[in-house]
């Protein structure tokens, strides 16, 4: 009875007592899971260390001598980044010059790298390669002429669209590619900019690529440049890239959003489980690479009209488009609180290297060849056969480096600012003129004592009697340019003006110069926008409305043709039409009176117009004719001096051919 008793006791405390019984129960049911979970890991970690980066079986002694991953000697580890391909399209040689910047610093990292030229290379066979190759591609793409790529980059471009769109092409054909692409463009071209970049990002998105962090876009124009320039600009992507480059190679797998600072990855976090057993050159087409496309992409990409946005990602391209939208009206604001400066650190180092004295902070001076020359006695330049100009009296300058062009010939290597307004800080005409005389003058007095030099000449040239305003970009964008004009008339210097042609309204509102060109650099709207890459859309209606300005001007005026080989040379009858709508004085001979030449200026006459009419407001005008002068006979056509000046001594370079062309 008494054992009875004892077992129904326990019975009862039992059942009162379960629930911490099932506690127990549960307790240890779990903590049998977790050691059997943390003990299969522990096993399977040294087989995937043991594994070929090829995906050939090996055995992990086989691998300890390599290298795992070009970064760094490792011990049996499998090999996430076998090398790197640099791609390059460029038009004027500075996408190669950073694809072989970009080389060496991959090289430091003891990576294979490999610089490939887009036009050497067949997209359709190579690409898929590195779908399975692990190697990371490298873009660097110019946009060229009307958003074109450039000429080297056309068949690859042109595949990559084709293979993006073409529905027999699997979206799929490029799965396991790794990418970056760094964009080389000009943001005055707002229409273009940037767009065979953002173009080729898209295309590689749409075949199943994967980004290994967002696009970046260099701007050549140093106003609106992040970093002041597009040196600086790659740079600064160079820095990124390098970042994630030695991720990838420990293995890190998730993509970059392209917010890294200081070298810390904002996405670097807790990656899920199914991420993590994912193969390194497998693309993640989920919501996540969705969003990140929209974040690293243009709102053309965003809003084209060629590309399919799924209903679930409508909310990430609404939202992109606000955050865009946001960031340009802060930065439009800040503009307008305070203007940068058109000369950047870096402009003003470049353009210092090529000899100009800079002024204030959009302004330059610089000495001429032929004011070398005549200092010398040998001869001066064309102007001072055809209008008598005093070649080492002259000063080469201008009031503004921006011009509305990127012709094709420019000599400046297309590093000046670019816009088609003024939209920078500007300097006080009198502080122009007083700097650039003195830079000019400081030039001068380096020639004192030099070999050659005739010290009369010295002297004279100390005394500035001419300015050219045509140094470099558009001198008649600059504001306050009448004010410069009156104030160099003042003080007796005479002022020849040059114009690209695309700012009608400011050629009819110019005060009267000595003498107006206007560059006449194609005769058809095609070759012009071919030439002159304009930025204004409405260029050539510009074009000929500057002419009609000119015709007006009743002082001296010319057409300045510029022929280049190939280009514009074959369109006389056009051209014919244009001499026909400016009537300039230099085309249409007009400076034969009573059979003497009269081409010559007179400055003196000049000078006193000019003060006739300011006392008079403006009310008294004169022509061109009225400051004519003879035209002395060593510059006519057929004299045997053949236009070179009886008082200077023709220098003749050796091992150079005999000039026979005058001047």
């Amino acid at each position: 009875m008494d054992m009875w008793s004892y077992f129904h006791t326990c019975l009862v405390s039992i059942w009162l007592h379960r629930f911490y019984i099932y506690s127990a129960v549960a307790l240890g049911i779990s903590l049998w899971i977790v050691i059997q979970f943390t003990t299969t890991r522990a096993k399977r970690k040294p087989l995937e260390k043991g594994e070929q980066s090829r995906g050939s079986p090996s055995s992990p002694e086989g691998a300890s001598d390599k290298l795992g991953n070009g970064c760094a000697p490792r011990q049996a580890q499998r090999i996430h980044v076998a090398g790197v391909k640099i791609f390059y399209g460029s038009q004027t040689g500075t996408a190669k010059r950073f694809a072989k910047a970009l080389a060496e610093a991959v090289f430091s990292l003891n990576l294979p790298v490999e610089i490939i030229n887009m036009e050497d290379y067949d997209p359709e066979d190579g690409l898929v390669e590195e779908t399975s190759s692990r190697n990371i591609c490298v873009f660097l793409v110019a946009t060229y002429t009307e958003g074109q790529p450039p000429e080297s980059a056309v068949w690859f471009c042109k595949w990559l669209e084709e293979a993006a769109n073409d529905f027999r092409v699997g979206k799929s054909f490029l799965q396991g590619l790794r990418y970056a692409v760094f964009g080389l463009g000009n943001s005055a071209y707002v229409d273009h900019y940037n767009t065979v970049a953002r173009r080729m990002d898209r295309w590689l998105w749409m075949l199943s690529a994967s980004r290994i962090m967002a696009r970046a876009e260099g701007d050549c124009n140093v106003a609106q440049s992040k970093h002041g320039s597009i040196e600086a600009d790659f740079e600064a992507w160079k820095d990124k890239f390098l970042t994630r480059l030695q991720a990838l190679c420990r293995g890190e797998k998730k993509p970059c959003r392209g917010k890294c600072k200081k070298g810390k990855c904002k996405t670097s976090g807790k990656q899920s489980k199914e991420s993590s057993d994912r193969e390194d050159g497998t693309s993640e087409q989920d919501n996540t690479e969705a969003e990140e496309l929209f974040e690293s992409s243009s709102e053309e990409e965003a809003g084209g009209t060629d590309s399919v946005i799924d209903v679930e990602d409508l909310g990430n391209v609404m939202s992109h488009m606000k955050k865009a939208k946001r960031e340009q009206e802060l930065q439009e604001g800040a503009a307008g609180a305070e203007r940068r400066e058109m000369i950047t650190p870096a402009l003003r180092k470049a353009l210092t290297k090529q000899g100009y004295k800079l002024i204030g902070s959009h302004s330059g001076v610089k000495l001429c060849r032929w004011t070398k020359s005549m200092l010398r006695g040998r001869g001066g330049c064309y102007k001072h056969t055809f209008y008598g100009i005093e070649s080492h009296r002259c000063m080469e300058a201008t009031p503004s480096l921006a011009c509305a062009n990127k012709c094709v010939f420019c000599w400046r290597h297309h590093t000046n600012p670019v816009g088609t307004e003024w939209r920078w800080r500007m300097d006080q005409p009198e502080q122009i003129l007083q700097e650039a005389l003195e830079k000019h003058q400081n030039m001068i007095r380096q020639f004192k004592g030099v070999s050659g030099v005739k010290a009369a000449r010295l002297e004279e040239a100390l005394a500035v009697k001419h300015c050219a305003l045509s140094l470099v970009g558009e001198p008649i964008m600059y504001p306050h340019i009448n004010h410069l004009v009156r104030l160099l008339h003042q003080q007796g210097i005479s002022t020849f003006l040059v114009t690209n042609a695309q700012f009608p309204e400011e050629i009819r509102r110019l005060e009267p110069v000595t003498q107006l060109y206007v560059s006449v650099d194609a005769s058809t709207k095609e070759s012009l926008k071919r030439i002159d890459r304009p930025l204004f859309k409405d260029f050539w209606q510009r074009f000929l409305d500057s002419l009609k300005a000119l015709a007006e001007k009743q002082q001296r005026t010319v057409y300045r043709l510029t022929l280049v080989k190939a280009w514009n040379v074959d369109e006389l009858k056009a051209y014919a039409d244009l001499i026909s709508l400016g009537k300039p004085d230099f085309i249409e001979v007009k400076f034969q009176v009573d059979g003497e030449w009269r081409t010559w200026i007179d400055y003196g006459r000049f000078q006193e117009l000019v003060r006739e009419r300011e006392r008079s407001g403006g009310a008294r005008t004169f022509t061109a004719a009225e400051y004519t002068a003879r035209t002395p006979p060593w510059a006519l056509f057929g004299a045997k001096e053949r236009g070179f000046d009886p008082l200077d001594v023709r220098f003749q370079r050796k091992n150079k051919a005999r000039d026979t062309s005058g001047c």
